[in-house]
């Protein structure tokens, strides 16, 4: 088996930019708007003055103190509600992507992972299947759907926030597509359905949370159920043609957990790639956002 280590930034965008980074927060620019937000991995220095950071930004996110997972925006300049940004590539992938402030920090976009959308367009170019049949677990937003949507897939988009799930539906309108199929449910309950329906998907792509919820209350605790869910993917991977791509957010693990947990579960791992995503600053900071771990096979 032969398997390499990388680390991956995006060479593609124009739309996002990371200015800098530093004292448990990062200075972004999404299109031609600029935002302050906490970053708990940046816990080197800034390289700007907060002065600096201040006259740049317009808006500050600023935690909740009794309650750290949610917050408020302080806008310091004029800024829309909602806006979009563009992304491209050389696969000619063309997304339009729709971004608004959420009491979450998050702004409905993780610019790391246009290094895995390159890659979803990339294989499905490749694999020797006409409308090859992917499956987006945990696909929030919906941008790597829609990159899949693009190059012509058969799209399963599942997310357990329906808010969420309408969110996609206007990416990919506003990326001039149609036809993914949108799915509301708990990712382990609906892929065990697949199982026992006997349904196969050409690519998997998962981009669990460290913690979650169902729609219905279900409770997701990656460490806990990460192995099962990819015991499970296992079964629904066509066996001649495919890809899989995991994404995992947790500052506890290391690639090679990933790498581990793939390879003791998948029995035909070819051109297996792992490490880390990151951004880098202005100033040539990385800032690590994540590990990966992806194969495929033609």
């Amino acid at each position: 088996m032969k398997e390499t280590i990388l680390s991956l930034t995006p060479s593609n965008w124009e739309d996002y930019e990371l200015i800098d980074t530093g004292g448990f927060e990062k200075l972004e620019r999404f299109g031609e708007y600029i935002l302050s937000r906490p970053e708990p991995q940046a816990i080197w220095d800034k390289s700007m003055s907060d002065q600096e950071w201040k006259n740049m930004a317009h808006a500050i996110f600023s935690k909740e103190k009794n309650n750290p997972e949610k917050g408020h925006w302080n806008e310091l300049q004029k800024i829309p509600h909602n806006w979009q940004i563009s992304y491209k590539n050389q696969d000619a992938l063309k997304l339009k992507l729709n971004l608004a402030m959420t009491s979450f920090k998050h702004i409905g976009l993780f610019p790391e992972q246009a290094v895995n959308w390159d890659y979803i367009t990339d294989t499905v170019k490749q694999l020797p299947v006409k409308n090859p049949k992917i499956l987006n677990l945990f696909a929030y937003t919906g941008a790597a759907s829609v990159a899949a949507r693009g190059t012509g897939a058969d799209v399963t988009h599942l997310d357990s926030v329906k808010q969420v799930v309408t969110w996609s539906k206007h990416n990919m309108e506003s990326s001039g597509m149609e036809g993914i199929r949108w799915i509301v449910d708990d990712a382990m309950k609906f892929i065990k359905r697949e199982v026992r329906r006997g349904n196969k998907y050409h690519g998997i792509i998962l981009d669990p949370p460290a913690y979650g919820r169902g729609p219905d209350g279900e409770k997701w605790i990656l460490e806990e159920q990460i192995n099962e869910m990819l015991k499970l993917c296992a079964e629904l991977l066509e066996p001649e043609h495919h890809f899989l791509i995991l994404n995992m957010y947790s500052l506890s693990f290391s690639s090679i957990i990933a790498a581990n947990l793939v390879n003791s579960n998948f029995k035909d791992v070819n051109n297996a790639e792992h490490g880390e995503l990151y951004l880098v600053d202005r100033f040539e900071k990385k800032l690590p956002l994540g590990i990966f771990f992806r194969f495929r096979k033609f």
